[in-house]
């Protein structure tokens, strides 16, 4: 782990950050409030929830949003099934009049329940629809909320650092953007992504990254492709490249562009990219 001395979070070993990103995660930490980060997929928004929890050291809980999830799924569970069982066969060391014993915590349950400080990472709220988005800030402004099977109250032990990703498929309510602190996370420049790749590659051979780098985003440029590559297929588009032993860097520049499955994972996006390479140079 790298625990900073001031709680602060300056970037992982993995995970390579600009000076705006680094200031609104911190100012977000130090005045409680969600950080809502935008991009389209592949621009670190997930991976910067598990940056600060590592470096931070402080335990992760993700929520992956579903489109027909309940907001109580993700506070807690009662489940009536066990309770009839039980009660029925009674062969369980539960006590089935406590109905207590049959409550199990959703993700924010166990954020608000844990004994330390957490990141909760709140993925694709844009999957969501808007009723979920503005009860969920509302259990998140309170910090609490009400199991009504047992008429109790379960508070925040701790408030948890809050990341919540969206992205951009559907817009966000104006009470749920006024809750949040919000960044855009833009898809990296040639510069940065030359930074991320250094981190994943110690001894990268210079030739290759520029290269691989100028034909990716080449490769990026190609209209009507449906799902553009992102950091994570260059980084496995690298790795396939460098255990090739027969691949040359020098390739690239010529326009030979292989593996390009390790890109594109759509069949027309691939065959789309595949035709063009082979007709000319892409960079």
């Amino acid at each position: 782990m790298n625990q900073t001395a001031d709680n602060e979070f300056h970037g992982a070993k993995k995970y390579v950050l600009d000076t705006e990103l680094a200031s609104i995660v911190n100012i977000s930490m130090k005045l409680e409030m969600p950080l809502l980060l935008k991009g389209e997929p592949g621009t670190g928004k997930t991976m910067l929830a598990h940056a600060i929890a590592d470096t931070l050291s402080m335990p992760l809980i993700v929520l992956n949003v579903k489109s027909s999830m309940k907001l109580v799924e993700a506070l807690y569970q009662y489940d009536t099934l066990t309770r009839l069982n039980d009660s029925r066969f009674g062969d369980s060391k539960r006590d089935v009049s406590n109905i207590d014993e049959y409550i199990k915590m959703g993700k924010i349950g166990q954020a608000f329940c844990a004994d330390k400080r957490t990141v909760l990472l709140i993925d694709e709220i844009d999957k969501a629809d808007t009723d979920f988005q503005d009860d969920m800030l509302d259990v998140l402004d309170q910090m609490q909320f009400d199991i009504i099977e047992t008429d109790k109250t379960v508070c925040a032990k701790h408030r948890p650092v809050i990341i919540i990703t969206s992205n951009a498929k559907k817009d966000l309510s104006d009470p749920f953007l006024g809750r949040c602190n919000f960044h855009h996370i833009a898809f990296p420049e040639p510069k940065m992504m030359r930074k991320i790749i250094g981190v994943h590659f110690d001894r990268i051979d210079e030739r290759l990254a520029e290269n691989a780098i100028n034909a990716f985003y080449s490769l990026r440029e190609i209209e009507a492709i449906e799902k553009k590559p992102a950091t994570r297929e260059l980084i496995n588009w690298i790795r396939a490249l460098n255990a090739d032993p027969d691949f040359n860097a020098k390739d690239l520049v010529k326009g030979s562009m292989p593996f390009l499955g390790v890109l594109f994972k759509k069949s027309p996006d691939y065959e789309r990219a595949k035709s063009l390479t082979s007709r000319r140079k892409m960079f």
